[in-house]
């Protein structure tokens, strides 16, 4: 069941930073996170919760490759709310917070890396299709 957009939250890029490609989420593990932070060339915003660092990559990083199970995908950065937190009105501090910002303009994660890292930490052969989505 797809949540309702009144039951999802935006990840805020940060005002100064042009997300001129759209933005898409990719969510992992904070175990995965950190390992992933210190392999990239490049990394753009990420956010962190609990249980999840957040790679913000340009729209449509999705089209063509399947990530693996244990990452998530959120379609224009956006956070589905636990059925749980509506009732409890969860504070704006346990939502995702900014822990990484980028130097320069760009608030992307490159995706194509950030894709085969994924791939390499989950244990699972990287899979695309060309054409998809064309």
């Amino acid at each position: 069941m797809t949540p309702s957009p009144e039951h999802l939250s935006r990840l805020a890029i940060p005002a100064e930073l042009s997300p001129s490609l759209g933005c898409d989420a990719v969510g992992t593990s904070r175990e995965h996170g950190e390992r992933i932070m210190d392999c990239l060339p490049r990394v753009g915003c990420v956010f962190a919760d609990e249980e999840r660092w957040w790679w913000i990559v340009p729209s449509g990083s999705h089209i063509g490759v399947t990530w693996p199970s244990s990452t998530r995908y959120a379609i224009g950065a956006r956070l589905a709310e636990p059925s749980w937190t509506r009732a409890l009105r969860r504070p704006r501090s346990d939502r995702p917070r900014l822990i990484h910002r980028p130097e320069g303009e760009s608030p992307y994660t490159p995706p194509i890396p950030l894709y085969f890292l994924t791939c390499r930490l989950a244990g699972s052969a990287p899979r695309w299709s060309l054409g998809a989505g064309l």
